[in-house]
């Protein structure tokens, strides 16, 4: 596990240390960049804001608003996000109490270690870097299907080889290259999404088509569809949606300033990625009805976007052309979020000793170069699709995906729990902390809970007649795999439960 003491080794890339009262390396106004356990403090107010709003907007949003649909109807859907946009706000809630105080690499996968147990870090680190690689996976398979849809002069692997490696190549440059990246890719996906709006506005009200919509799909085939099985399926995958909303904590690590810019990323964007998701949701449902054969399902091989299929029933048949081109760039931006942040959680966890050590060697840019390998890497098991359709292989990582989703956020609301009670037996006030949670401890004890019990329904719908044992497998595995991850480390390493009396809390703390 790392040392405290390496705390004071950190040092700017000038070569000049300055420490905090408790060993941190203080920025005091050096244009050097401070690097922190060999990576760098290099991102900005601006790069935390679009880097927690642009690295969420991945291209599944655009087609798999209309599998929402599909499996829920219009009402069914917009519900289901709306818990899935509650459950978020809290979890970033708690997410800003904890990295504005202790910023990270690991974020709450590391708290996680301090405040509940090194065996429950352990088990939370792994399973959050395979919902982020499962997510590199699927943006990758993504790219492919959509070039494929212009030429197939180039085979999909063939597109997959070549995405990987640029962003391969792009990930060696440092987080600064990748700051600015996200930055400027976040900004067109929000006109992009503006774009698609007011396409759907056209559209419902016959301006595009001649044909006034309405809230006609609401009432046939109707707001609701086959039941609890598609609630749950619908909750999984706004889930998967939604996750990475929690990635500004892992960039925490390497901002300039977090007590400054954590919290205003946090207030600003909860609000716009709730917005943005349930937008994408309600327009989508007022566009296109709910047994819209053109949608993606597991098995069809094809994904089509509400928006191009809404526009080309309205006659402008070169609809899809546009939205793709919506769609390849959101993939842009999610395959670089995916890779910086599984690549940090690797190291963060070789740096705790979770992992092999030789994963946490840092190049001079502050790249966690063997990290960002092994990671993107695991982006080829999109190769798979070449073999057993794109549309089945997405499917099974939407599920795994999804829940582990749902596992870290419930595991982000116990560790803010944990740290509170730590915080108060030791004699602090909450009044002591840079940020404070909004409701807390209701939003925290919701997190938990919420996550639980999504978790346990996610998968409800293969356990019906007939039973899918297939699909039961896919939707719980990683359930599975979790409790046994903190099982074995915790009869291996023989850790406890830690005592929140002896916890050392300034261990951690920035000074700015």
């Amino acid at each position: 596990m790392a040392d405290s003491n390496d705390l004071k080794n950190q040092k700017t890339a000038s070569g000049h240390s300055v420490e905090s009262s408790t060993g941190e390396v203080l920025d005091v106004g050096s244009p050097s960049v401070v690097v922190d356990h060999g990576l760098h403090r290099a991102l900005s107010e601006r790069h935390l804001q679009m880097i927690a709003l642009g690295g969420v907007v991945g291209a599944s949003l655009w087609y798999g608003t209309g599998t929402a649909l599909s499996y829920s109807g219009p009402v069914g859907a917009l519900i289901s996000f709306i818990v899935i946009g509650i459950d978020v706000f809290f979890v970033m809630q708690s997410l800003g109490e904890l990295s504005t105080l202790y910023p990270t690499s690991g974020a709450f996968t590391e708290l996680a270690g301090r405040f509940i147990d090194p065996a429950f870090s352990f088990a939370l680190g792994w399973n959050y870097w395979y919902m982020w690689v499962a997510n590199l996976m699927a943006e990758y398979n993504m790219v492919s299907v959509i070039l494929l849809y212009w030429t197939d002069k180039v085979p999909s692997y063939g597109w997959i080889l070549i995405f990987w490696a640029t962003y391969q190549g792009i990930s060696f440059f440092g987080v600064i290259v990748y700051g600015e990246m996200e930055f400027w890719l976040a900004l067109w996906k929000i006109l992009c999404i503006l774009a698609g709006y007011l396409l759907a506005i056209l559209v419902n009200t016959g301006a595009i088509g001649g044909d006034y919509i309405g809230f006609r799909f609401w009432r046939d085939p109707g707001p609701f569809i086959n039941g609890i099985d598609g609630f749950g399926k619908a909750f999984v995958l706004a889930a998967v949606y939604y996750s990475g909303t929690e990635m500004i904590a892992i960039t925490a690590g390497e901002s300039r300033n977090p007590k400054r810019d954590v919290p205003k990323a946090i207030r600003q964007t909860s609000f716009r990625i709730v917005v943005i998701f349930l937008g994408m949701v309600f327009f989508s449902g007022i566009i296109v009805p709910s047994n819209d054969p053109g949608f993606l399902t597991a098995g069809s091989g094809t994904g089509s976007s509400p928006f191009s299929i809404a526009l080309q029933k309205a006659g402008w048949q070169g609809a899809p052309n546009l939205i793709n081109v919506f769609i390849l760039t959101a993939s842009f931006s999610a395959i670089n979020s995916a890779i910086y942040i599984s690549s940090r959680v690797l190291y963060s966890l070789a740096d705790l000793g979770r992992a092999p050590a030789f994963l946490k060697k840092t190049t001079t840019r502050g790249v966690p170069i063997y990290a960002a390998i092994l990671s993107n890497l695991m982006g080829l098991v999109a190769l798979i699709n070449a073999a057993s359709g794109a549309g089945t292989a997405f499917g099974y990582i939407v599920d795994i995906a999804g829940a582990a989703a749902l596992i870290a956020w419930g595991c982000i609301g116990v560790t803010h729990l944990r740290f509170r009670r730590a915080w108060k037996i030791q004699g602090h006030s909450a009044e002591e902390l840079p940020f404070r949670a909004f409701l807390f401890p209701w939003g925290a004890y919701f997190v938990s809970g919420c996550n639980v019990f999504l978790v346990l329904i996610q998968g409800y719908g293969t356990l019906l007649t007939p039973w899918q044992p297939v699909s039961f497998v896919f939707s719980y595995i990683i359930v599975l795999l979790f409790v046994m991850a903190f099982i074995i480390w915790k009869l291996v390493k023989k850790t406890s439960f830690v005592n929140l009396s002896e916890v050392d809390l300034q261990y951690g703390q920035r000074q700015i």
